[in-house]
């Protein structure tokens, strides 16, 4: 495919090369993205890994409803070169262009219920994704429609589909595979992997939370670059860690005397203290949806992942009951 393919622009960078837009000549013209990877041998091995688990999850999703499609994949000069579909922007980068104004609940609710659809997907097949985040969520098609707010003095976006699909399983393990000792970017990383006491899928259904309250927020929940200044924040607006994690966590300078070795009074205190509050504080209205929306985000920022919800049962949460069947269906396998 590669010779006849036409380069329109590069989509997004990373450590491990880029995506771009492509023009695909050879099949009528047709535009798709190709994740390039550098010729490098740890990108190249992981790189076999997402193709493996690719085949895996368009297998699972044969109606192409949940997660990113492969096309194909070669390798070009050492090059793993991977083909999708052409999706819109990423749920952060219309957020981002849209003044990080936060989403409305209702549309809030239609990509949440694909979401756990999606990953609950995955954890059926003994798949945790571990890099959840509002990067690696795409619109479908990210076209809006711009309208004047007047109690904001600003242009506001308004998405004309919430379709998203789920990207980005280089990261992506099998419940049989290495559990790398961490996984998941800062802010959407779970206690149990801050703690170091082991995770398995229920770190997807943290992350999912930390994606939706940003949605509702239009910001970053766990905005930090620290470990013990995250769990800070956690208690700030979760309350304490329970006793069993901190005993059990192999990271014993965070503690003492069995309590979060922190001091309020430090700048980091300040800043914690300033930028955080209990969760329902967040709450922008006491309507039921409202309520109900904050329920479902405190089952799943649950500190013990025993019991925090898994995506089945978030999926019949009461916060989904007034969603059209029309918006169930196109999520469901």
């Amino acid at each position: 495919m590669f010779p006849t393919d036409e380069i329109v622009c590069t989509l997004g960078e990373g450590a491990f090369g880029k995506v771009a837009e492509c023009i695909d000549h050879a099949n009528g013209g047709a535009r798709v993205a190709v994740k390039i990877i550098k010729n490098v041998d740890r990108y190249r091995e992981a790189a076999y890994s997402e193709v493996k688990v690719l085949e895996h999850v368009n297998r699972m999703d044969p109606s192409n409803k949940l997660c990113v499609h492969m096309v194909e994949w070669f390798d070009h000069h050492g090059h793993v070169c991977i083909v999708f579909e052409l999706l819109g922007l990423s749920t952060y980068d219309f957020i981002k262009e849209n003044n990080f104004m936060p989403l409305n609940l209702h549309h809030i609710k239609h990509i949440a219920y694909q979401i756990c659809s999606a990953i609950a997907l995955l954890h059926r097949n003994k798949l945790t994704h571990t890099d959840l985040k509002p990067e690696n969520i795409l619109f479908v098609n990210s076209d809006y429609t711009v309208e004047y707010n007047p109690k904001a003095k600003r242009d506001e976006r308004t998405l004309k589909d919430t379709s998203v699909k789920v990207v980005d399983f280089g990261s992506a393990t099998y419940d049989d595979e290495y559990h790398s000792s961490l996984v998941s970017t800062r802010h959407y990383r779970a206690p149990e992997v801050i703690l170091a006491i082991g995770w398995s899928q229920p770190c997807d259904v943290w992350s999912i939370g930390c994606i939706l309250i940003e949605y509702y927020l239009g910001l970053t929940l766990f905005q930090t670059h620290d470990s013990k200044e995250h769990l800070a924040m956690m208690e700030r607006i979760l309350g304490p860690l329970p006793s069993d994690m901190i005993s059990e966590s192999r990271k014993p300078k965070y503690f003492k005397h069995g309590k979060l070795n922190w001091d309020e009074h430090s700048s980091s205190g300040r800043y914690v203290r300033k930028r955080c509050k209990p969760l329902k504080h967040y709450m922008m209205s006491h309507d039921p949806e409202h309520m109900k929306f904050f329920d479902l985000i405190q089952k799943m920022l649950e500190y013990d992942s025993s019991n925090r919800i898994t995506l089945e049962e978030a999926l019949k949460h009461p916060f989904f009951d007034s969603l059209q069947k029309t918006e169930k269906l196109h999520s469901e396998l």
